[in-house]
């Protein structure tokens, strides 16, 4: 609302010494938003970057089971947060200050208060890049976030069935009516491979984020397997720390990455990162040129670790 009448309300306004924030949203619960955010997240500060994990989804924080970490984050001077550090990264979720299973039952005011302190008011000091972790839908803390600082870009994860198709076309829409770059979607859960015979059962039908992505104009990143190790390593500590495990394996060729959980998402997290290098004429963008160098200048400098990557998943697969 602006101050005074008349007076314009103040836009996005860009968050010191983090150069890229990238949010991983979907219109559907349970699809592996998170599951993506975290490894995301894991693989970038593998890569050598400063990375940042905010976990925005208040009413579901999974991110520091899925870290397994815990504990009360610190306060620092003029009631600052400290983060919490863990496997190279600093995060911050709600998990933190709200453990165990009470619920969180806040209205809209008190949600974009939370998301203005996990911005402004925790100690992140210089982070390459932010990964925001969104609640599910397009409601008000998505509206927070892009009203508050300006995002590098976005991508929407669903599963194939019609039921979270029809919530991620909604969650595509959100975030281009809110000018935010599509870096693309992803299409979780695409398919279970029997351990037995090997057949590929379509569980929940396949392909049709691909088809959502071509409908809509936008890059389709690829699919993930229906995996119980995935599931498995997401319940624990294992996540994270397979995740740098496979991150490391993939960089060196010479191990088979795909019996970690990261395994699972590390085609998805090379194509990600390589999709914001392109410039960005290149992606769905609509303009914001006050912020275009910046997002240029925050994406450059890692083509030689991405070409690493993507050779050693093609020696994979």
């Amino acid at each position: 609302m602006p101050s005074h009448p008349g007076q314009a309300a103040p836009g996005p306004q860009p968050l010191p010494g983090v150069d890229a924030i990238i949010a991983v949203g979907s219109g559907k619960g349970g699809v592996g938003k998170t599951t993506l955010s975290v490894n995301l997240a894991v693989a970038l500060a593998k890569m050598g970057h400063k990375v940042g994990l905010l976990d925005a989804d208040v009413y579901g924080p999974n991110v520091p089971l899925m870290l397994g970490v815990s504990g009360q984050p610190k306060m620092a001077a003029d009631n600052r947060i400290e983060p919490i550090e863990a496997f190279g990264l600093k995060v911050i979720s709600v998990g933190f200050l709200n453990p165990g299973d009470k619920p969180i039952i806040w209205r809209g005011p008190m949600l974009h208060q939370i998301v203005k302190q996990f911005l402004g008011m925790v100690e992140w000091g210089h982070l390459d890049y932010m990964v925001v972790d969104l609640p599910p839908g397009t409601g008000d803390i998505a509206l927070s976030l892009v009203q508050s600082v300006p995002l590098t870009g976005a991508v929407v994860v669903s599963t194939p069935s019609d039921v979270s198709l029809q919530d991620a076309r909604k969650a595509i829409e959100m975030f281009r009516q809110m000018k935010v770059d599509l870096v693309g979607v992803v299409e979780n859960m695409s398919f279970f491979t029997c351990p037995h015979c090997h057949h590929e059962i379509d569980i929940f039908s396949r392909g049709g984020a691909e088809k959502m992505a071509q409908q809509f104009g936008v890059p389709f990143l690829g699919s993930i397997e229906l995996a119980p190790e995935v599931r498995q390593a997401g319940d624990g500590i294992s996540n994270a720390m397979n995740g740098v495990q496979a991150g490391t394996a993939v960089g060196q060729g010479g191990v088979d990455a795909r019996v970690t959980h990261a395994s699972a998402c590390v085609h998805i997290i090379a194509v990600v990162i390589s999709a914001l290098q392109k410039p960005c004429a290149q992606r769905d963008r609509f303009p914001r040129e006050q912020h275009g160098q910046g997002r240029a200048a925050a994406v450059s400098g890692i083509g030689v670790t991405i070409s690493i990557v993507l050779r050693g998943i093609e020696r994979e697969v």
